[in-house]
């Protein structure tokens, strides 16, 4: 018999999921079955997997260790955890607890790999984890650390990473329902000089991965708002700008700021080409700079040195 403890990580979930993850050589109908029949049980009783797992459950496996063992997959080594454990694991933390870290993402590197053979920040953090002893091949079975809002690979900044489940869900929350605050900095062409909040819609063309900004709404066009304020006047007119996305639509900020010219500095897809090319600049200087939580913590990402060229 297997008795196993509901950690945080594990917490606020399905227990069927649970279970899948834990007996992922089983097939669904099998644990099923073995709930029907009380070879798995959750706090000493019977049930049927659809409950809501607590953070302190108790969940008995009636197996032998052999059958355990192999439907649980424990004598096959974890290829995703094994290639993780090895890579790179130096991240910028602004703020780490037991549930959450904020990352400070340098620019050049994306938010999450598309492909095998890319590294991103989200591995990068779950290689932290890993060196640091705060997460283990079995309870990576469970369930996968990950970051929860992304920033274009050329965009620096905040970068939100759960370490569990629950955390994972409050955040994701949060920033569906832009009950959180986040600004970012930017220098962009221009002398603005005044504050003003935006709107327009956004058309996502999937092939060109390339947005357009509209004035009316049109077909497939989503709606967007960005508000902004002018925070210092830089030499060969340029700005600094606080922005605060109000809507969080793809390159958003990068392609709206476009469409009342005044491009982001070092933007290749959107920026000003030739600009770009006299200031000699090869980083595009958008940068997430702090987000704000409900609860009154507000966290900040120092810019990356490129922005000091400028001020």
């Amino acid at each position: 018999m297997k008795e196993l403890r509901i950690d945080d990580a594990n917490s606020n979930q399905r227990f069927d999921k649970y279970l899948k993850r834990v007996l992922s050589e089983a097939s669904t109908s099998f644990i099923y079955k073995m709930l029907r029949k009380k070879n798995i049980t959750l706090n000493d009783k019977k049930a049927d997997g659809s409950e809501k797992l607590n953070s302190g459950d108790v969940v008995k496996i009636w197996f032998s260790d052999e059958t355990f063992e192999k439907m649980s997959g424990a004598s096959n080594a974890d290829p995703l955890y094994e290639a993780i454990s090895k890579g790179p694991n130096i991240i910028d933390i602004v703020y780490e607890d037991d549930d959450m870290i904020i990352i400070n993402k340098p620019s050049g590197i994306k938010s999450q790999k598309d492909s095998d053979g890319e590294v991103s920040i989200n591995e990068m953090a779950i290689s932290y984890m890993i060196k640091t002893g705060q997460l283990t091949e079995e309870s990576f079975k469970h369930f996968h650390p990950s970051i929860c809002n992304r920033l274009d690979r050329n965009t620096s900044g905040i970068v939100l990473f759960a370490k569990n489940l629950k955390t994972a869900q409050n955040l994701g929350l949060a920033l569906k329902e832009r009950s959180c605050k986040k600004l970012y900095h930017a220098i962009v062409i221009g002398n603005i000089t005044e504050s003003q909040t935006i709107d327009g819609f956004l058309y996502k063309d999937e092939a060109t991965n390339k947005v357009t900004i509209h004035n009316k709404d049109t077909k497939d066009a989503k709606p967007i708002k960005t508000a902004y304020r002018p925070l210092k006047h830089l030499d060969n007119d340029l700005t600094l700008l606080e922005i605060h996305l109000i809507t969080g639509r793809t390159h958003q900020i990068r392609a709206h700021l476009t469409s009342i010219g005044h491009p982001i500095l070092g933007d290749m897809k959107y920026g000003n080409t030739n600009i770009n090319k006299r200031l000699n600049v090869k980083s595009q200087l958008l940068h997430a700079f702090s987000i704000e939580f409900e609860d009154g913590r507000c966290f900040e990402a120092k810019e990356p040195e490129e922005f000091n060229v400028y001020f």
